[in-house]
């Protein structure tokens, strides 16, 4: 196996560090406190959605819904939460316990997840379009204020992913509990013939997935000071990515928590370079996708190499 194949977090890395290399380029004054600020803007919401999809691709599921519930998460923290506190609070800890038990019922019925995720996300989408009709509510100060931050040294985006970057790695790939859950992606019946519950670690992947999902969906109003019900629709295509252009898997519970929030600022900064070049909304859509194709492109002609060797 080869050093590239051994250290999977490189690619994102060298990747994140040409793009940004690029944009520096093409627009020095970003090389500075508020241009990063800029260009990180809507980097920590991407990053925990991220991360929310890495819980539920590690137990060898996927999550088509996960845009849709980030975008009721936002409109309830822009309405409940903000006129009600504890209502939204309470309501915030349902979401997370519905997401628990979603993947309870998938794994006790033996659905699949691609299909039943496709599903709910019409479900999260009609309870936000039952509680926001049309774009409107309002950060609560509190979130307003920790979200627009300034640290003395880098931006709130780029310390803030670093702290998630941090604490997802400490959970899932130093933590015993982590260890098994990527068991469970990678061989769930010999997990379940060590003595675990496996229906209990599955509830438990999707609870994590459900409560990053609902920070993300709280970062985005505190960051955008209003909601929408389709305000964060494409967070779920954007998270699949994030987390391959991570170096994580499809199937075998290989993830990178680090890579995942890499990837995700990669993303992040790729529709700010792509702006630079002036491009069309429609367009950047499609040079987001080939950024994407190159990097794994390149993550499998390595794997290839490592194989051989």
């Amino acid at each position: 196996m080869s050093f590239l194949a051994r250290h999977r977090i490189i690619l994102p890395v060298v990747s994140l560090a040409v793009l940004l290399a690029a944009t520096f380029y093409m627009q020095p004054r970003a090389m500075s406190y508020f241009g990063l600020n800029l260009l990180f803007n809507l980097a920590v919401p991407i990053a925990l959605a991220t991360i929310a999809q890495m819980m539920i691709i590690m137990v060898n599921d996927i999550d088509l819904s996960l845009g849709a519930f980030v975008s009721l998460v936002a409109c309830v923290t822009a309405t409940f939460l903000h006129d009600t506190p504890m209502l939204g609070l309470l309501i915030l800890m349902a979401l997370i316990l519905a997401y628990a038990a979603l993947g309870a019922l998938i794994h006790t019925l033996d659905l699949p997840a691609i299909v039943v995720t496709l599903g709910m996300s019409f479900v999260w989408g009609g309870l936000a379009l039952f509680i926001l009709p049309s774009p409107g509510g309002a950060s609560p100060d509190w979130l307003r204020s920790l979200m627009t931050v300034k640290p003395p040294f880098a931006p709130m985006a780029v310390v803030a992913s670093i702290i998630i970057a941090v604490v997802t790695h400490l959970l899932i790939m130093r933590s015993g509990i982590g260890t098994v859950l990527r068991g469970v992606g990678g061989n769930a019946r010999s997990v379940e013939r060590a003595g675990w519950s496996v229906i209990r670690l599955k509830a438990l992947a999707y609870g994590l997935a459900g409560l990053f999902g609902v920070l993300a969906g709280m970062a985005l109003v505190g960051l955008t000071t209003a909601a929408d019900a389709n305000i964060a629709l494409r967070y779920t295509l954007l998270s699949i990515a994030g987390v391959i252009l991570g170096g994580g898997e499809f199937i075998g519970g290989k993830v990178s928590p680090t890579g995942a929030v890499i990837g995700a600022l990669t993303l992040t900064l790729a529709a700010s370079f792509l702006s630079f070049m002036r491009l069309s909304p429609d367009w950047q859509i499609g040079a987001q996708g080939a950024i994407l194709i190159l990097v794994l492109t390149a993550r499998l002609i390595f794997r290839q190499k490592g194989a051989e060797a």
